[in-house]
């Protein structure tokens, strides 16, 4: 008798386990997999830091890196509406920061990527600006100063593209850490990447 119960117990472990297992919610919506464009844009309401005033740049262009080396994604640099929108933004290391306006940091006129293939090579004419968006400030602003709150830790936040004004609807997905846009390895798209095959495997286990 008592044996039957242990068993009766581990079965109905292993099946509410099971049924967890499939009722799990994936971190991405699954329409997430069918994208195949994405613009990496610089957070609009991101300053310049006085100690390192290219951070923002240069994390942008470390993400367009990474995702070309991933080759899931094709970055888009022209502005044309993308799948995918991702905003990045680097972390000061501190709470309160003094920084400098600028919202021209996504004005590029070229842009060149080091791959595992060679180099890839991107070009532009303007600001790269908002698919689908109305511009919230001029484009061209005289720079001032502003003090950031709370931007301590590196950010990467993806948007639903192809929609009107998309970084005013809910990100699909956020990482915030510290040097979480680290350049050369990026652990921002490597969690990325995890999070895209977390998706996959879940959408796989819901078809018959």
């Amino acid at each position: 008798m008592h044996h039957r119960a242990s068993v009766l117990l581990a079965t109905t472990l292993f099946i509410a386990a099971t049924g967890f297992a499939k009722d799990k919610k994936p971190p991405l919506p699954f329409t997430v997999l069918q994208a195949r464009t994405v613009s990496v844009l610089v957070d609009p309401d991101a300053g310049i830091s006085v100690e390192d005033p290219r951070a923002n740049q240069i994390a942008q262009k470390d993400v367009e890196t990474a995702i070309l080396n991933w080759g899931r994604y094709l970055p888009l640099l022209s502005g044309q509406p993308a799948d995918l929108i991702i905003v990045v933004r680097k972390g000061h290391g501190h709470l309160v920061d003094e920084t400098v306006t600028d919202p021209r940091q996504n004005d590029r006129p070229a842009v060149i990527n080091p791959t595992d293939n060679g180099i890839a090579i991107g070009g532009q004419r303007g600001p790269q600006g908002m698919p689908n968006t109305a511009p919230s400030v001029p484009l061209t602003p005289a720079p001032g100063s502003q003090t950031e709150m709370g931007a301590r830790d590196d950010s990467f936040v993806v948007y639903q593209g192809g929609v009107s004004n998309p970084l005013n609807s809910p990100p699909i997905w956020r990482y915030v850490t510290k040097d979480g846009l680290h350049s050369h390895d990026v652990p921002a798209v490597a969690a990325f990447k995890k999070a895209i095959a977390e998706t996959e495997k879940a959408a796989a286990a819901q078809k018959p």
